[in-house]
């Protein structure tokens, strides 16, 4: 029997749409940083954290090949707790500490966001999609090697609004050089009310720390990166288009989320 945590509140818990933490994430990474307009990077920046002046506009751009699994192998059960991801994190600075703070992220899986949601990362519906490799060689496997190729794209209603291509050049001895590992992220975690003249009263509205146990970073490469962030109807990602792209990273990583820190 499970415990219920997130809705629905089912009697025995097992129609939950989260399971109750530790959660345990596992996935293979494209990252990709670059440098937007600095003028349209400190515009999705919430009130509490100013551009980061030593890095103005620089982001990563994210996308994820993830598994999960809570306390009651749900890692058996693929089709509900398998899904990708994309996501974008802006420099930014809180008092006076470099963090990350994430504007937009996309999933194609709704338990996934239901826990992005209680983390207060603004998770949205789209569909992502990366090259995947295999043990078997194969020119259909993109094997982890200097020029091997990979790409990503995500779209959200019908809408392409990424893609990404990375060619390796190198592995990467000291993983902690790579962007992801630098800068905790910051979130804010906001659910605003619906009762007449409440509307710009939020039942919340705080900025969090995301906290991560146990991070594990393996297998990093770096190589030569382009990144599109299209311009389509009804959505603001493309705002932070580049003005330049730096280097791009595949690597595989994991950690376990049991807590949460508000600031």
């Amino acid at each position: 029997m499970s415990k219920p945590y997130a809705v629905p509140l089912s009697p025995r818990g097992l129609s939950s749409i989260a399971p109750p933490p530790p959660w345990h994430y596992s996935g293979d990474f494209l990252i990709v940083e670059f440098w937007a307009d600095p003028a349209a990077a400190a515009a999705v920046l919430p009130a509490g954290l100013i551009l980061d002046p030593e890095s103005p506009g620089h982001a990563t751009a994210i996308f994820v090949d993830w598994q999960f699994t809570g306390e009651n192998d749900e890692l058996l059960d693929p089709a509900r707790y398998q899904y990708r991801e994309f996501f974008v994190l802006v420099d930014a600075l809180h008092a006076g500490k470099p963090v990350a703070f994430c504007p937009y992220i996309f999933v194609d899986n709704d338990s996934a966001m239901m826990r992005g949601l209680i983390q207060g990362f603004p998770k949205r519906l789209g569909a992502v999609h990366q090259t995947r490799t295999f043990s078997a060689p194969s020119l259909a496997a993109a094997q982890v090697a200097p020029g091997a190729r990979f790409a990503a794209t995500a779209s959200t209603a019908g809408q392409r609004i990424a893609r990404a291509e990375i060619k390796l050049t190198n592995k990467v001895g000291d993983p902690s050089t790579v962007g992801l590992a630098g800068r905790p992220i910051v979130n804010l975690r906001h659910f605003p009310r619906l009762a007449a003249g409440q509307h710009d009263n939020p039942a919340v509205h705080e900025l969090v720390v995301s906290i991560t146990d146990n991070p594990r970073i393996v297998d990093v490469w770096a190589g030569e990166a382009q990144l599109n962030l299209p311009s389509v109807p009804n959505e603001e990602v493309s705002d932070l288009a580049p003005v330049r792209v730096g280097t791009g990273f595949r690597l595989s990583m994991s950690y376990t989320v049991t807590d949460l820190k508000s600031l």
